[in-house]
């Protein structure tokens, strides 16, 4: 009987190795598929740019944007169910009626920013955290503001996660900005609002760029790059039609 008993513990290291190569190749080939399954993203977007450039007069998207595009884990911001998809050119469903942004949008708002490794950013609808992301691969820090608790901890919990020490997320209402830590070189909103807000125009530095969806939910929305002259002069230009998440709080 020990002769028995030691015989089928002695089996276990074995086994358990077993088990763990097993694991391993299911994960390497996981991260490859993500790998290449985000590179055909970054090919359907800059198509798509080249397809859309007639209206956003961008014919081509900046590079650094691309390759930022190419590094960032998208399936790392979608629930579960929806990793197989992850890097579709579609938005997809995270929660509490909130969407991911598609990625050409994510790469467009991105673009026409113009930031760079200098730049504070403030972000308002911080949603999954994604574009968070994106934008803290480019600038020096960015602060991003969700008005639905749950989604922001679970986007906090996971940009630090993943090691994006560079932003700063808060729950509360984006409308208002986040006056304490601006002035900011660029402003990203990523939910429609009837107007662009007014505390949002005061806190975008001079010199700076906003990007928002303006419109309401059931009618027509429209993207707007919103740029503040060195004297202090907003001017807006309409882009293209989008379709976002309305832009909720008191106001």
């Amino acid at each position: 009987m020990l002769s028995t008993l030691f015989s089928k513990y002695k089996r276990l290291p074995c086994l358990l190795l077993a088990v763990i190569s097993i694991c391993w190749a299911s994960y390497s080939k996981a991260v490859e598929d993500y790998a290449s399954a985000r590179m055909a993203m970054v090919r359907l977007i800059a198509k798509e740019a080249k397809d859309i450039g007639l209206l956003t007069d961008m014919k081509s998207l900046d590079h650094k944007v691309l390759d930022v595009m190419a590094k960032v884990p998208r399936h790392e911001f979608v629930p579960v169910f929806s990793k197989s998809v992850a890097y579709e050119n579609r938005p997809l469903p995270i929660g509490y009626g909130q969407t991911i942004s598609q990625p050409y949008i994510v790469a467009l708002m991105t673009d026409l920013l113009k930031a760079d490794k200098d730049d504070i950013v403030l972000e308002v609808g911080t949603g999954s955290g994604y574009q968070a992301a994106v934008l803290a691969e480019i600038a020096a820090k960015v602060f991003t503001i969700e008005i639905i608790e749950p989604l922001g901890e679970k986007a906090k919990e996971k940009l630090k996660t993943l090691g994006y020490n560079n932003i700063t997320v808060r729950i509360g209402d984006g409308y208002y900005g986040w006056q304490e830590k601006g002035p900011f070189d660029g402003i990203v909103v990523t939910a429609a609002a009837s107007h662009i807000p007014p505390p949002l125009i005061q806190q975008l530095k001079k010199g700076g760029r906003m990007v928002i969806p303006v419109g309401t939910r059931f009618l027509v929305q429209h993207l707007l790059l919103v740029e503040k002259n060195e004297e202090g002069k907003v001017q807006t230009r309409q882009l293209l039609p989008v379709r976002f998440v309305p832009l909720t709080g008191k106001h």
